[in-house]
């Protein structure tokens, strides 16, 4: 119970220093762990892989941290070598957590979140199978949710355009099964998720 309490605290604190980087994208990281949480569960994930893979979804984006603020916060659309320095996130974060042995598999996951089912994604071009299946699940939230904020270049989206988005996308960004399962359950996973989504990540794991 420490431990996990421990644990949670350490995610959220770590999530908020993003938060305060990242200021158009606040409370990103806990949208995407509730609703990665909750596709999880829908896809009869076992307890482990579901508190790994919630570790995981809060923590993301974490290499964001050692991207230029003029970047991460600039007004409009990044230029093409602003977007490829943007894209180095995802090894960032991979070469933070993967420090720590412990930490080395949710090191994996993070990696590997911006991958696309058809192998056009990044870092690795992986595709399909080759894609931990957890970051398939992320790479589905997270752009649910980027759909779902406003951005200085573009507006929210409303829930039919999103699943739209995804369908249209299915088996080309997305894991066909990720895209069947989140829309099946939208509205657990996505509309209460934007009802509650101050929530932090232990009241998501109804840890007491």
């Amino acid at each position: 119970m420490l431990q996990n309490e421990f644990y949670h605290d350490l995610i959220d604190s770590l999530a908020a220093a993003l938060d305060a980087k990242d200021f158009y994208t606040a409370g990103h990281s806990t949208r995407v762990g509730d609703m990665s949480y909750k596709l999880g569960m829908y896809l009869k994930l076992d307890d482990i892989k579901l508190e790994i893979l919630h570790i995981a979804a809060h923590l993301h984006d974490i290499g964001k941290i050692g991207i230029p603020d003029s970047i991460l916060n600039k007004i409009g659309k990044l230029t093409d070598s602003e977007w490829m320095k943007m894209k180095e996130h995802s090894s960032i974060g991979y070469n933070i957590l993967s420090k720590s042995k412990s930490l080395s598999y949710i090191a994996k996951i993070v990696l590997h979140h911006h991958e696309r089912y058809d192998g056009t994604g990044y870092p690795l071009n992986i595709k399909g199978d080759e894609i931990p299946y957890e970051s398939r699940i992320i790479a589905v939230c997270d752009s649910i949710d980027a759909m779902k904020s406003e951005r200085p270049y573009k507006s929210v989206m409303n829930d039919e355009e999103c699943k739209n988005e995804l369908i249209k996308n299915s088996s080309i960004m997305y894991d066909p099964d990720m895209v069947t399962a989140v829309l099946i359950n939208w509205d657990d996973i996505v509309t209460k998720t934007y009802k509650n989504f101050n929530c932090t990540s232990s009241d998501l794991l109804n840890i007491s």
